[in-house]
């Protein structure tokens, strides 16, 4: 056995270290086709490992079968970081392989499959369409204490998101929210015109997530950490659990489940960065 230890410094920065094990047994022969259809199914696979294929591109194999998308194409991932990030996720599943806590692997699929055949182009437009309605730029006229908190702990994200672009957004209380002028969208889609394709399908992943581009760009641009980001895309329910209360389990799980979907596309946006670079060193473990 070997432990790889991966030093990741992405164009967005910050280091994100992995540490991980791949033992080496007699290799499992009947690996069955991965589908994300299914919610859970038994492990059919003994040993997780990756490596180099054509044109530079890193496959990830189930023992000595590689991984398909749904579709049945090759998976392969555009560098090695997010190679090791994918495998480990299939190495940690137990006896039963849950789909649904996989989300490296379903942006793969989703970049690599593109079911919906969209161009970087439409992706960016639907992007900038949650600029409309985003979160942040909603606001009550009651109650009072609500109004307060919106103002409190939404005003210095959209003034430091306006300062950081140098455009203007505002907010509003109206139904139609607030009119954003045609030069700060056209920023946002210069500046999203940066991100990859792979890049832009983990962007709306996280977007979808908090219902906000403006929370979105401040956590991938590192203003706001993740906790930070969904508790402000949460505040208004946070605000009535405050003075109603709630069923704390399941507030809990929800928090949890948002917090963990959220990092895991600012992670595949990171690591599906071009210019990420990896330092590797191998260990006799």
């Amino acid at each position: 056995m070997f432990k790889s230890v991966i030093r990741l410094q992405s164009r967005l920065g910050g280091v994100i270290t992995f540490c991980k094990v791949f033992p080496r047994h007699e290799l499992f022969r009947n690996a069955m086709k991965y589908s994300t259809a299914s919610a859970e199914r038994k492990r059919f696979y003994q040993d997780v490992s990756i490596s180099q294929g054509e044109g530079g591109l890193y496959e990830v194999n189930l023992d000595r079968r590689k991984l398909k998308t749904p579709s049945g194409k090759l998976f392969t991932v555009p560098n090695e970081a997010l190679a090791i990030a994918v495998a480990t996720e299939w190495d940690a599943q137990k006896d039963s392989i849950r789909f649904y806590t996989m989300h490296l692997t379903t942006l793969c699929n989703t970049a690599l499959d593109n079911p919906t055949q969209r161009s970087k182009e439409q992706m960016i437009s639907a992007a900038l369409k949650f600029l409309e309605t985003d979160t942040i730029c909603y606001r009550v006229d009651e109650p009072p204490g609500l109004v307060e908190l919106q103002r409190n702990e939404w005003d210095p994200v959209l003034h430091w998101i306006e300062s950081r672009y140098n455009v203007t957004i505002g907010s509003s209380s109206s139904i139609l929210g607030p009119e954003i002028p045609e030069g700060t969208k056209e920023t946002f889609r210069q500046h999203l015109g940066s991100f990859s394709l792979w890049s832009l399908t983990g962007l709306e992943f996280v977007i979808t997530q908090l219902k906000s581009l403006i929370l979105s760009l401040g956590m991938l641009d590192r203003h706001l950490s993740v906790e930070r980001a969904v508790l402000l895309s949460r505040l208004e329910e946070e605000y009535q659990i405050r003075r109603w209360g709630n069923v704390e389990w399941a507030h809990d799980y929800d928090m949890y489940e948002l917090r963990a979907r959220t990092a895991a596309g600012a992670l595949f946006v990171h690591l599906s960065s071009e210019s990420s670079t990896i330092k590797h060193k191998l260990m006799q473990d």
